[in-house]
């Protein structure tokens, strides 16, 4: 029971960096899109 406790817990940090990782690839992919159309992006 304590291995999966911790696995939970632990899981649960992974979650948050893909999470985290794919919303700033995206506005990164944005960011430069607009850029070269040369838009702001907000």
């Amino acid at each position: 029971m304590t291995i999966a406790l911790t696995l939970y817990v632990l899981v649960w940090p992974v979650i948050v960096a893909g999470t985290l990782a794919v919303l700033i690839r995206a506005f990164v992919k944005d960011a430069r899109t607009a850029r070269e159309r040369g838009k702001q992006i907000i």
